[in-house]
């Protein structure tokens, strides 16, 4: 999704030159924010409003699944310290994030919405004034010159009526085409980051894990009861929790090569914390080589083995599992999954 809708009557390339040389996240964040607005009714936006709406929609990428937005993108730095200036969750809701921005009376949070005034708003309309300063952007926008998409103000910016059913018809799409580009753009500051798009946007539910707990409730009807890897307490049939070794908010997928049976509190306070190779790998490795051999066996077209694929691609050819599953074949897979999550910021177990 690298176009945008033509309009024989609007400078669209403009538009989508806005984002070329970008160095930041500032500006697909701050387009999203236009857009979340004008479909909310507004076409006289308070800027201080569309800034809280770049730190609400970035919020959970940055806090929750660690991705990171460079060394010169302010955006990741100032989502960390409003989360400690305000007492915010790791995965706190949108809309409380965003009305805690806007009524906010702590001084270093404002500072840190106010600091996008002099990054944003009118680096955003270069494309319509190329080589201009800000004063002047400022001045000429408010009589839209060339068709630009908004007049600047001191506190507020006010969209220009002809965009407004351009950018209303197309949201959509528009916000297909920033989500598009921010997604090549994180990339390339996180090539070793799994599934960087499942990761810009807070899921509204999690996946129930009720698949994977059958997979191994087969596994604790052979074996009668398994022990924690982490706690060593023992486990059976609805008296454990389906654990990701790799945390989801890492990895963010379900695959059954990465969970086991774990106790139940013990999961809950785990939470995105990685977990020790060295103290916990062996244990995580018998547990699921005695699971891929016992699934084989009771239930050998058991559709969540093809999990497995994306790690050993013979998986259903394996014949002798202690040659061909061996403990330092399925290190060499999780080994660098722990070490980039530390790299991103991901704390390791206490």
């Amino acid at each position: 999704m690298q176009q945008l809708p033509k309009n024989k009557h609007l400078p669209i390339n403009l538009l989508v030159a806005c984002f070329n040389k970008t160095s930041a996240t500032y500006k697909y964040y701050w387009l999203l924010g236009i857009i979340h607005s004008l479909e909310s009714g507004k076409t006289m936006m308070l800027k201080k409003e569309l800034f809280a709406r770049m730190i609400s929609t970035a919020w959970y990428t940055v806090n929750y699944f660690h991705v990171s937005f460079g060394i010169q993108d302010k955006l990741q730095r100032a989502i960390e310290n409003i989360k400690n200036e305000e007492n915010l969750t790791i995965d706190a809701d949108k809309e409380i994030i965003f009305n805690t921005l806007i009524e906010t009376k702590n001084r270093n949070t404002l500072q840190h919405l106010q600091y996008f005034n002099n990054q944003v708003p009118h680096w955003f309309l270069s494309p319509w004034f190329p080589g201009t300063n800000k004063q002047k952007i400022y001045k000429e926008s408010q009589n839209f010159k060339d068709q630009c998409p908004y007049a600047l103000h001191d506190d507020f910016i006010q969209i220009n009526f002809s965009w407004v059913n351009y950018f209303l018809e197309n949201a959509g799409l528009i916000k297909d085409f920033c989500y598009w580009n921010l997604v090549m753009y994180l990339q390339t500051k996180n090539p070793n980051i799994p599934d960087i798009p499942s990761k810009l946007i807070r899921p509204a539910m999690r996946n129930n894990l009720t698949k994977q707990r059958h997979f191994w409730d087969i596994v604790f009807r052979e074996k009668g009861s398994v022990n924690c890897i982490y706690t060593e307490k023992p486990l059976s049939i609805g008296n454990y929790a389906v654990e990701h070794f790799v945390p989801y908010s890492f990895v963010s997928h379900d695959l059954i090569w990465n969970l086991i049976p774990a106790d139940q509190s013990f999961n809950s306070s785990k939470s995105d914390k990685l977990p020790s190779m060295e103290k916990y790998f062996n244990s995580f490795y018998k547990l699921q080589k005695s699971a891929i051999e016992i699934i084989k066996e009771k239930s050998p077209s058991h559709k969540l083995l093809e999990d497995y694929l994306t790690i050993f691609p013979n998986i259903f050819d394996m014949q002798n599992l202690d040659i061909d599953f061996t403990e330092q074949r399925f290190k060499d897979k999780i080994q660098p999954l722990i070490t980039i999550a530390s790299n991103n910021g991901f704390d390791f177990l206490k």
